[in-house]
C-alpha cells in the first residue's frame, strides 16, 4: 500500500466509445463529482459521445498532466489503452467496469457513488503495475515500437504458418523454436491471453515476465518465468516464409521481416492503479474465473 496523496481536486473521465451504458455511467459520475465540488475534465474522444456536457476537454496525455485522478469507464481494454498513456505522468487511475470480466476495472456500475466516494475520501490503496516496451530492429535500425500493460505477442498475423525464431535472455541463448509465436506477459497479463495459451496466473506484486510459446512444434517447450529486469531478444529466422506481426495489448504495432530482431524490456514508468480499501486479488480470481467458495458458504 502506498502513501495516499493529499486530496483530489481535478478528476478526468475516460469512457469506452460505442456503448450507451458507458455514457449513462459517465453522466452519472460527472454529475456526482460536480455536486461534490470537483473540477471535472473529459477526455476529448469521450466528449464526442457526451454532447452538452459543459466540462473542459483535453487529450488523454494532457488529461494525465491536468488531473489528480482519472476514472476509466469501460472494460479492461479501455483501462489498458489509458494506462499506456497515463503511466507517463504517473496519474492515479480508477476503473469502473462496463465490460465483461473486468480484472482491472473492479468497481461495478451500481456502486459507483459509494465506491468512488470512498476513494475521494482517502479510503483507497494504490497498486503499481509495470509495462513492457517492444522495439523491432532491422539491420540495426529501429523500424517499429509499442508498449503493453498485458503482453507483447509475436504471431503469424493472418498467415497460417509456423514462425522460426531464436530466443535470447540477457544475451544468453535460450532455444530455437518453431511455433505459432511467443507471448511475453506481465503479471497483469497473466490472466489474459497468456492464460488462454497455458500460462500461469501470477500475482500482480511479482516483478517477473512470463514467456508462453504458442502451439510449439516440440511438446517439450513450456512457459518460463524470468526476472522482469531481463532483456528479451527474439531473432526472427532468416528462412521464414511469413512476416510475423508484433502486437501490444492486442493491437498490431509492427510487421517483422526475416532476420529482424525484437527487443522487449520492462518500461521505466509504471501504472498507478487505485482500488477501494479491501481489494483482494484472490477474491477477484474466484469471482471472475468461477472458482469455488469456502466449504459451507
Amino acid at each position: 500500500m502506498h502513501e495516499q496523496r493529499d486530496g483530489f481536486k481535478s478528476i478526468g473521465l475516460i469512457g469506452r466509445l460505442g456503448s450507451s451504458k458507458v455514457v449513462d455511467t459517465l453522466t452519472r459520475l460527472m454529475h456526482y463529482l460536480e455536486r461534490g465540488g470537483y473540477h471535472v475534465v473529459i477526455e476529448d474522444r469521450t466528449a464526442t459521445v457526451m454532447p452538452d456536457h459543459g466540462c473542459p476537454e483535453a487529450s488523454r496525455r494532457t488529461l494525465g498532466e491536468l488531473c489528480d485522478l482519472v476514472i476509466v469507464v469501460g472494460g479492461d481494454g479501455s483501462l489498458l489503452g489509458a494506462a499506456r498513456t497515463l503511466c507517463l505522468s504517473g496519474t492515479l487511475m480508477l476503473g469502473v467496469n462496463r465490460g465483461r470480466l473486468g480484472f482491472l476495472t473492479d468497481i461495478s456500475p451500481d456502486e459507483v457513488e459509494e465506491r468512488v466516494g470512498q476513494v475521494l475520501a482517502g479510503q483507497y490503496e494504490v497498486e503499481e503495475r509495470f509495462l513492457l516496451d517492444a522495439e523491432l530492429y532491422r539491420d540495426g535500425t529501429l523500424v517499429g515500437s509499442g508498449d503493453a500493460l498485458n503482453e507483447v505477442v509475436l504471431h503469424p498475423g493472418k498467415a497460417v504458418r509456423m514462425i522460426e525464431f531464436e530466443l535470447f535472455i540477457d544475451n544468453q541463448f535460450v532455444y530455437s523454436q518453431r511455433s505459432d509465436g511467443l507471448i511475453m506477459a506481465t503479471p497483469t497479463g497473466s490472466t489474459a491471453y497468456a492464460l488462454s495459451g497455458g500460462g500461469s496466473i501470477m500475482h500482480p506484486k511479482l516483478d517477473v515476465i512470463e514467456l508462453v510459446p504458442m502451439f510449439p512444434h516440440t511438446l517439450s517447450s513450456r512457459p518460463i518465468v524470468i526476472d522482469a529486469a531481463s532483456e528479451i531478444r527474439v531473432h526472427i529466422g532468416e528462412t521464414n516464409q511469413t512476416y510475423p506481426h508484433i502486437s501490444c495489448d492486442g493491437q498490431t504495432r509492427a510487421v517483422a521481416k526475416p532476420d529482424d530482431v525484437l527487443v522487449v524490456k520492462r518500461k521505466p514508468q509504471r501504472v498507478q492503479l487505485v482500488h477501494p480499501i479491501g481489494h483482494n486479488f484472490y477474491e477477484v480470481l474466484r469471482s471472475k474465473l468461477g472458482w469455488s467458495n469456502r466449504l459451507g458458504d
